[in-house]
């Protein structure tokens, strides 16, 4: 193209030059007779960006004011709860956390299923549990203070790369640029990077990391999420208003949209299933909790059948759970009309529902418990069981679990959409 192509980083990169602070140097003069070329665009200037950052920061729950100290306990609950989840969503669960457990140590003291609980809903449920082991092994090795080392960050339960550079630029101040969602999409149009992703990370990470500036590690950081999260964004990017809209090779070439190229995904085989919900006679209802470890782990289920390719409807009820005294497993089991439709992360899932009624006096059957219907939505219910439980019982079989998500409504509502990585 006019803006050429150099290789950075082991990569190509359209429209880059050899030298991040300079984008023109080392340009040949064109030949003789040819059209003249387009000026590559000017380096971008961090300054710029901070710049801009300092006149329209979003305001988070989490973010520190300006000339505040950011409190590392409230950066590493955000980009937990942030990984692979909308900041509308995430906001008022945060609030809910904080309201219940203001610092790494009453987190820790916490019961696990307590944590699971108040999680329900929020999805990636590994996350909680990861959440609760970090905070243990803060308090346990590091005395209840999060360390400010990146690689000492890295050695907790459920923090990654991305997590680790987030805590330490963002709580520390320390020069690592965190590439999430947004920040891939702003690099990759920044410097028309032609390599598709995921192959692309990093020297995606590499050259934000060239950007970084001497100071203000932390803000540059929440600048460049911010900007992909409210200007640059997956469609239609607002270009006009980008502090780096002198410097985009992407918008220099007039394609941003093309930027970042993806590679195709291929799509998960669909799995299908059975799930059994028994009503005891005083409302209550029968369930489990799954293993602690794997899909939805430590979670509170309705009792299902296994999940499988080749599922037969005709064996379905082979799973159903089974009761002492043997006559109420002569209970009709009904079928309800329709299914239950759930995508995960690597495959999507069928439910069919079976409903039952049993006596107010039978016993739970072996791993399973009654949950008393005033109960239910304390209940650690990940979002395919409440959807299991809204088809067989009604949409308001389980109320919002937690009054305290609604405290900050107005607010969340307002908060501009932002993705993770991990």
């Amino acid at each position: 193209t006019a803006l050429g192509s150099a290789t950075r980083d082991g990569m190509r990169v359209t429209g880059a030059a050899t030298s991040t602070k300079d984008f023109s140097a080392g340009e040949p003069p064109p030949p003789k007779g040819a059209k003249p070329r387009k000026s590559r665009p000017a380096a971008p200037d961090p300054a710029n960006l901070l710049a801009w950052y300092d006149r329209h920061r979003r305001r988070l729950p989490w973010r520190a004011l300006p000339g505040e100290r950011a409190d590392p306990y409230r950066v590493w609950l955000s980009e937990i709860m942030l990984q692979q989840t909308t900041v509308k969503t995430v906001a008022p669960y945060y609030l809910g956390f904080l309201q219940r457990w203001p610092n790494v140590a009453s987190l820790a003291e916490a019961p696990l299923d307590q944590v699971l609980k108040s999680w329900a809903g929020l999805g990636y449920y590994a996350r909680a549990r990861n959440l609760h082991a970090c905070a243990k092994a803060v308090v346990e090795r590091h005395g209840g203070r999060f360390p400010s080392d990146e690689a000492a960050l890295r050695a907790l339960p459920g923090v990654g790369a991305y997590t680790a550079a987030a805590i330490a630029a963002i709580a520390f101040d320390r020069p690592h640029v965190p590439v999430d969602g947004n920040v891939e999409r702003v690099i990759a149009r920044l410097f028309a990077v032609d390599e598709a992703l995921p192959a692309a990370k990093p020297a995606i990470q590499r050259l934000a990391q060239s950007l970084m500036p001497q100071h203000r590690s932390g803000d540059f950081a929440q600048s460049l999420m911010d900007l992909g999260a409210t200007i640059c964004t997956p469609k239609k990017p607002a270009c006009a208003l980008c502090p780096w809209l002198p410097s985009c090779l992407a918008r220099a070439g007039d394609e941003p949209d093309v930027f970042p190229i993806k590679a195709a995904k291929e799509k998960g085989r669909l799995r299908r299933g059975a799930a059994f919900v028994v009503v005891r006679g005083d409302g209550a209802v029968l369930v489990r909790t799954r293993p602690p470890t794997g899909l939805l782990g430590g979670m509170t289920e309705v009792p299902t059948s296994e999940w499988l390719h080749d599922f037969n409807e005709g064996t379905a009820l082979d799973s159903a759970p089974v009761f002492s005294p043997v006559s109420e497993n002569n209970k009709s089991w009904r079928r309800l009309p329709g299914i239950v439709s759930h995508v995960f992360t690597h495959f999507p899932l069928e439910l069919m529902v079976y409903l039952a009624e049993v006596a107010a006096a039978t016993a739970a059957p072996k791993n399973g418990r009654w949950a008393p219907a005033e109960e239910l939505a304390g209940e650690a219910f990940p979002t395919v069981m409440r959807k299991v439980l809204a088809h067989a019982l009604g949409p308001n079989s389980i109320k919002p679990t937690h009054p305290s998500r609604q405290i900050f409504h107005t607010e969340a509502q307002g908060l501009s959409i932002a993705r993770r990585t991990t």
